[in-house]
């Protein structure tokens, strides 16, 4: 478990351009749960993450992960993060040697480091034709892939996705969340998804966390956040589109997909008709 406590951050502390990014942040991450955190730019959201990852230090607070204070150099080996546009830090000759950089840093042996990149590759659907390929000639999707599984080839506990698939065109992204949150999360890998994309959140997420100038508008599952549409106006962000739909029905129903949102929309024109 990641517990998260009274956390405060703020940068170029004592000078004139000081600015509070994070205020009094208290909240906990279950095994095996998938926690979105959103908000719109400037909420907090890289910041937090960076702390979790122990990538900056604390202002205030206190963060463990399995009792481990963040600042314990253990935890590198229980977190894995993935930025915005991870493909852009690829660099090696192949994807397998790619995928396989930092294991070997961690001074796993041959066989190890070859397994791990075998299992990395199928949880995020790269064919296994493609290991002696250079990452530079594959798609945007695929090196979004390779980008991840270097990351899984750690088999990180807790999985750290900073809008995963930003610049994707439509099909690549679905694929890639489909991968990610199907033999990823069935490896009971922990998932935090930071993404302002209400759609992505209502497949995908347990609960969510919404940030707004560096503090926490609210905490629930995506259905309580749906509910409560003045929130996420407050957050400055988008009503999913199935909630839009129903609203434009003068539906005053929650539905998180469109399957739910039909048969809402089924059930109601059949009370019309009556």
């Amino acid at each position: 478990m990641i517990s998260i406590r009274d956390v405060s951050y703020t940068y170029m502390t004592g000078t004139p351009f000081e600015k509070v990014a994070l205020k009094n942040i208290s909240f906990d991450v279950a095994d095996g749960e998938v926690l979105a955190v959103a908000g719109h730019t400037g909420s907090g959201k890289s910041t937090l993450i960076q702390l979790v990852a122990g990538l900056i230090d604390l202002t205030s607070g206190t963060i463990e992960i399995d009792g481990l204070n963040v600042t314990d150099k253990k935890i590198r080996r229980l977190i894995g993060i993935v930025f915005q546009y991870p493909e852009h830090q690829l660099f090696e000759e192949t994807v397998e040697r790619d995928i396989a950089f930092a294991p070997k840093n961690f001074g796993l042996s041959d066989a190890e480091i070859s397994a791990r990149v075998d299992e990395a590759m199928r949880q995020v659907g790269l064919d296994m034709s493609l290991k002696k390929v250079s990452p530079f000639e594959l798609s945007g999707g695929q090196r979004r892939r390779v980008a991840i599984a270097g990351i899984l080839a750690l088999k990180p506990k807790y999985l750290i996705l900073d809008e995963p698939t930003a610049g994707l065109d439509p099909l690549a992204k679905e694929k890639l969340l489909r991968e990610i949150f199907g033999s990823v999360k069935k490896s009971g890998v922990t998932i935090i998804l930071v993404s302002h994309n209400m759609e992505d959140i209502a497949r995908f997420a347990n609960r969510v966390v919404v940030l707004s100038q560096g503090e926490i508008l609210f905490i629930g599952t995506p259905r309580e956040l749906f509910s409560r549409e003045k929130i996420l106006v407050r957050a400055g962000l988008e009503v999913p589109p199935v909630m839009k739909l129903l609203r434009t029905l003068n539906i005053n129903s929650t539905a998180l997909t469109i399957d739910e949102a039909e048969k809402i929309i089924v059930k109601e024109a059949n009370t019309w008709t009556q």
